[in-house]
């Protein structure tokens, strides 16, 4: 203090001097330190970042931080209580408060909320979920108005190289922005009903917990993915995140919509298991028994049969549809996948070492 009130009595010149003194010089740079980079003005930013920016600003309103519930009891089972039993990412699909996320994300809980960018929550209702897509539906209450949906790509034309963008919430940091490329298409990745997702896609875009059921966007902000699972040891982002092609999302969730479930086809058979298969050395789907009146029976399949001792002496293994080979379950389930209630395919069958080929219409199944 007492420096202080002694500059008060300096002479003005003095104090002049002194100020000239320890101003900057001509050339702008600090005297005696490095020269320093002021940051980027608007303006000066690239057409990438300014991308970027305009991306994450016309679409992050849209994405949720979805927490699932479930109902916790006491000891006597008089309380109850609702507890978090896991977080995800989603985002509004349609002007109906539809939300689209992981099924991954919902299993086994009984409540929901949703969380959206400007701090509002609000409940939410399981109304559909497909475990061999992993996609789920949530739906918003007709009071809420929910952001405007996202627009919806395509994934048939992607390209690997193609810059896209991930909005979700890891580790519950809600709306994280991060950015990559499209590292390679056409990757398979196994569901939790237990059958092979195809055509996903792989990305170096940081994809951590908390980021399942986000959207994958293209640089036009259009969703062409639903992100999904990373591959690391140490269940954090190693570089490798898969996302369910956007083209995928379009053909399961209006049915999930509309009926709460996907309507699948089939031929109407039983078959045993891949693994009793492969204990028998068979490299197809055994039918174990035509539904009674379905296409399959229909046709001329015919059930296992067995002798007294329990010994094979008669069999029918599925091992094509139309042009694609059905090696086990999963095959065939995919061969079916994209097709409709009435289309007719031929079926190829392997009846005591000989191929028979027969025609039969798709029908809904269970």
């Amino acid at each position: 203090m007492s420096s202080m009130r002694s500059l008060r009595h300096w002479p003005f010149s003095i104090l002049l001097l002194v100020s000239l003194a320890c101003s900057e010089p001509s050339n702008g740079e600090p005297r005696g330190t490095a020269s320093v980079t002021a940051p980027p003005s608007p303006a000066a930013l690239l057409e990438n970042e300014r991308n970027t920016i305009d991306v994450f600003r016309n679409t992050s309103s849209s994405v949720v931080f979805v927490t699932s519930l479930q109902v916790e009891r006491d000891f006597f089972g008089f309380s109850r209580r609702q507890v978090e039993a896991g977080t995800g990412s989603g985002f509004v699909w349609d002007d109906q408060r539809h939300i689209v996320t992981n099924f991954h994300v919902v299993r086994g809980s009984e409540a929901f909320s949703v969380n959206f960018a400007n701090g509002d929550t609000f409940d939410a209702r399981l109304i559909g979920f497909d475990p061999y897509k992993d996609l789920a539906v949530l739906a918003l209450d007709s009071g809420v108005t929910p952001p405007r949906p996202l627009a919806h790509g395509s994934s048939r034309d992607l390209v690997v190289g193609q810059k896209v963008l991930a909005i979700g919430n890891p580790f519950g940091l809600d709306h994280t922005l991060t950015t990559g490329v499209i590292s390679a298409l056409g990757r398979e990745m196994q569901s939790l009903g237990g059958t092979t997702i195809e055509d996903v896609i792989q990305t170096d875009a940081s994809i951590n917990p908390g980021n399942s059921g986000g959207p994958l966007l293209d640089s036009s902000g259009r969703v062409i993915g639903v992100n999904t699972s990373i591959i690391s040891n140490t269940g954090q982002s190693a570089g490798i995140g898969f996302a369910v092609p956007i083209d995928t999302v379009k053909r399961v969730v209006p049915q999930l919509i509309e009926h709460g479930r996907v309507r699948r086809v089939g031929i109407g058979v039983s078959i045993l298991s891949d693994r009793q298969a492969a204990s028998w050395g068979i490299e197809g789907v055994i039918v174990s028994e035509p539904v009674r009146g379905g296409p399959a029976e229909r046709a001329g399949l015919q059930p296992l049969r067995l002798d007294r001792r329990r010994r094979v002496y008669s069999m029918d293994v599925i091992i094509g549809v139309d042009d694609v080979r059905v090696r086990n379950f999963d095959d065939l389930y995919r061969a079916f996948d994209d097709r409709q209630s009435g289309e007719r395919v031929k079926i190829h069958v392997d009846r005591g070492g000989s191929v028979e080929i027969f025609d039969m219409m798709l029908q809904e199944i269970d």
